[in-house]
């Protein structure tokens, strides 16, 4: 059975079992507790020497890492539905959107560097959220623009079907939502991720329906 290592709340993990959904596949979960540090114990630094999350284990026992490269590696082994797009073009727009969100918002306001700021540098909470609240901010304005201004969009990011780029999408838009971003700026954003929601795939994914949700 594969077997997913990660955290109900962790937006890369999120992704990586809205993959799983959409393809059908049936799989394991482990959790690995973020807040509690067991990232950090010696069975999770073995499957993800970042002591992140998640790790993917296929059914033959290969270890996979990064949420991306994991989404990718289902989208070949398992082509149907695709996560990308059959155009070069198309392709490149998907994994720009998506890495708008995964290379660039995400790391920024995740929970390590948020425990960084907080522990290490000693910042207070409210400084600790102006400083999510900008990366959103930021993140959101272009990726806002990119979805409203060009004809690729539809229904979702890409077309008319999820692509990968509403998998990174979505848990963002949890994250802003946890933390009371105001998202009214951003209407092509809230109607995507509306339409996202509505999909099996997407609620089953959710934070609130895992098993080590809180």
């Amino acid at each position: 059975m594969t077997t997913l290592y990660g955290y109900f709340r962790s937006s890369a993990a999120y992704r990586v079992r809205i993959a799983l959904n959409l393809k059908g596949l049936a799989y394991d979960q482990v959790p690995v507790n973020l807040v509690k540090g067991e990232q950090r114990t010696e069975a999770n630094v073995a499957r993800h020497p970042q002591g992140l999350v998640p790790t993917l284990e296929t059914d033959d026992g290969v270890q996979l890492i990064q949420s991306l490269a994991i989404c990718e590696f289902l989208d070949e082994v398992h082509p149907e539905p695709p996560l990308l797009p059959a155009d070069a073009e198309g392709r490149a727009r998907v994994r720009a959107l998506a890495q708008l969100v995964a290379c660039e918002i995400h790391p920024l306001n995740n929970l390590r560097v948020l425990k960084y700021l907080v522990g290490e540098l000693g910042v207070d909470d409210d400084t600790k959220l102006a400083w999510y609240r900008h990366w959103i901010i930021e993140g959101f304005d272009a990726l806002e623009t990119l979805l409203k201004r060009e004809l690729g969009t539809g229904d979702f990011c890409h077309g008319d079907t999820p692509t990968l780029a509403d998998l990174c999408l979505v848990p963002q838009v949890f994250n802003a939502e946890r933390f009371a971003c105001d998202l009214s700026a951003y209407p092509t954003i809230q109607r995507i991720t509306a339409n996202c929601r509505a999909l099996p795939a997407f609620r089953q994914a959710a934070p609130e329906a895992q098993p080590d949700a809180r």
